[in-house]
């Protein structure tokens, strides 16, 4: 989790220029795009061709190394026939460029990309229909088995012990929980980290390894209307989370951004789980865990959400977007319980697998 004063924060001059210098192309149209906790610019070029130029926060660019493996991992994707962004070159051949800038807070050195722009919306503005719920959870399981394949002499680096985001590492979530000092909620986190600890762990051992993407979800997944009035999808973005893991993790954060974009939450998890098992069929242990591990991931997005928002109160409103609606949906998966949120979702995967 980036500190505080470490996201870019680059005037649309200031973009214009690295283009300029790193890649001698000529924006006739740059704008700001929607970050967490890097700074995107949509850039259209004089001399053709749509890119997204990414400016990565001053904490993640210390750690050139592990740039390198994600901007691989996304054309190794590519050449796979995934909808992955890959890097341009800069002049000097590179596929970033460590440049030292000063974005208000003095100067500090950022890792600079251009990046392929992918057509589409986002998926949070598509009708999510079974269908495409059953797509999503279809192409992360590709995703996955795909990345499972990826050499690359730092891959080690995506072990991330001490991520905050991986589903692995569910009780570093303890130390910020104090941001819900007050509220109901804490309880039901405290619950979740406990039960994370007595029923996932213990299984752990059984569950399948692959490489995560570890952030699939309904602003990093774009769409593309079809020929039969439906939505494709078109576009998979940001790298910035992979780590080691395993396929159940990538499945637990998919049902949970999905649900996030949907009228009826608790029914998302059952085609999402369908396209996934029609490429991976879970195994027992993995069965058991799925429930707990989404609401392990509601709990991380929650709390990160929270305590974020007192980083850059600046960016409360898109830091706050899946916590509004992600609150009721913890709550409403926690009252139903374990057995019931499982039986909706197993049964209708049966179900539409063998309609399939």
């Amino acid at each position: 989790m980036a500190a505080q004063h470490t996201k870019p924060n680059l005037s649309q001059p200031q973009g214009a220029e690295l283009v300029k210098r790193l890649y001698r192309l000529t924006p006739s149209e740059i704008r700001s795009l929607p970050s967490y906790d890097d700074q995107n610019f949509y850039v259209a070029a004089v001399e053709g061709g749509e890119y997204v130029l990414k400016i990565t926060n001053s904490d993640d660019s210390k750690n050139c190394n592990m740039i390198e493996v994600q901007t691989y991992a996304m054309s190794f994707l590519k050449e796979n026939g995934f909808p992955a962004q890959t890097a341009l070159p800069t002049v000097s051949g590179q596929l970033m460029s460590l440049e030292e800038m000063d974005c208000g807070y003095g100067c500090q050195k950022y890792l600079v990309r251009l990046l392929t722009y992918l057509p589409g919306a986002t998926i949070s503005k598509a009708p999510v229909t079974p269908q495409l719920l059953y797509e999503t959870g279809k192409t992360a399981a590709r995703m996955d088995k795909i990345l499972k394949e990826l050499e690359h002499p730092h891959l080690g680096l995506l072990q991330r012990e001490t991520f905050i985001w991986s589903l692995s590492l569910v009780p570093l979530l303890e130390k910020y929980t104090h941001v819900l000092d007050g509220d109901p909620l804490q309880e039901v986190v405290k619950s979740v980290i406990h039960q994370f600890k007595t029923s996932v762990v213990p299984k752990r051992s059984t569950f399948r390894k692959c490489i995560n993407h570890g952030d699939f979800n309904d602003l990093n997944i774009l769409v593309q209307p079809d020929e039969t009035d439906g939505y494709r999808i078109s576009g998979i973005l940001d790298f910035g989370d992979m780590n080691r893991g395993y396929y159940i993790h990538e499945l637990a954060i998919v049902i949970m951004y999905m649900m996030i974009e949907h009228p009826n939450p608790i029914e998302v998890g059952g085609h999402v789980l369908a396209g996934w098992e029609s490429v991976l069929p879970l195994n027992e242990a993995e069965k058991d865990c799925l429930f707990v591990l989404v609401l392990c991931r509601f709990c991380q997005s929650l709390v990160l959400a929270r305590y974020s928002v007192t980083l850059y109160p600046e960016n409360a409103e898109y830091l706050m977007i899946t916590s509004i609606k992600g609150v009721k949906i913890l709550h409403q998966m926690w009252e139903l319980g374990k057995e019931q949120v499982e039986k909706v979702w197993f049964q209708s995967a049966a179900q539409i697998g063998d309609r399939k």
